[in-house]
């Protein structure tokens, strides 16, 4: 197993709604004993963070986490993303602006450790980032043309220059008829649902307007790039465990750790 990078100390935040049209009441969908939102704590926990908290819409996920041993906050039901659930919970704990806050998603069980030290590392290194996230090689061409895959391009130095549902960067020459007939070369990136942010960047961001892209592509971390704020990208040769979206996703992960 790779070992993870020596990173100063950091704080893993994981944002958790109970309103889900897909899977009603996902973050306390039991998997294997657990709640989900538990098993996503767990696995954040053997990273290097100095703690891990689950900002929570609703009082039952604040007690089921406390049942199992969880540090969770309350935080207000009208945040109409993640990152202003986030933002709500650094005000709370009191983070300082400079403090690095990984935002794990609660719906990513099998979530690695190593890659949530891994990004928040990035960050770390990265002063002129306000944000960092990760991504892998895409290996089929079914992934690459998924629109519910995120893809991402980058410049020289590894920070993002665009995210997309579409199939980027488009191969000119791999194509015939407007339809791509293999993968580009060099591979294709994925993008990976994981963000390390600084706390003042986080407080900033909800009041940052939202972007046409955004709107658009409905990928919330287009808001940054509109505004000129850069994002490091950590890139990783182990694709992610299945996240739960769906029942089908649930049965699919409870499966792999029953």
């Amino acid at each position: 197993m790779q070992k993870s990078p020596t990173t100063s100390p950091f704080t893993v935040v994981i944002p958790a709604r109970m309103a889900s049209s897909r899977l009603p009441n996902k973050p306390l969908a039991d998997i294997a004993g657990l709640p989900m939102v538990v098993r996503v704590a767990q696995r954040a926990a053997q990273s290097q963070a100095k703690q891990v908290v689950v900002a929570a819409d609703d009082a039952r996920i604040v007690q089921a986490c406390q049942l199992h041993g969880v540090t969770a906050l309350l935080t207000r039901q009208d945040h109409l993303s993640g990152s202003d659930r986030l933002a709500e919970a650094c005000q709370l704990l009191g983070l300082g602006s400079d403090d690095v806050v990984v935002n794990v998603q609660g719906d990513e069980p099998l979530i690695r450790p190593e890659l949530i030290d891994e990004v928040a590392f990035l960050l770390t290194q990265r002063p002129e980032a306000s944000m960092s996230t990760a991504a892998h090689t895409i290996g089929s061409l079914q992934e690459f043309m998924n629109p519910n895959v995120v893809k991402l391009v980058m410049d020289a130095r590894q920070m993002a220059l665009y995210f997309s549902r579409a199939p980027i960067p488009w191969w000119r020459d791999g194509s015939s008829d407007g339809s791509m007939q293999t993968l580009p070369h060099p591979a294709p990136l994925r993008h990976i649902g994981i963000y390390a942010y600084r706390s003042g960047f986080l407080s900033l961001f909800p009041n940052l307007l939202p972007a046409p892209l955004e709107t658009m592509e409905s990928l919330e971390q287009l808001r940054a790039l509109w505004h000129g704020h850069g994002i490091a990208v950590h890139l990783t040769d182990q694709a992610p465990g299945p996240g739960v979206d769906t029942p089908e996703d649930l049965e699919r992960v409870r499966q792999l750790l029953s």
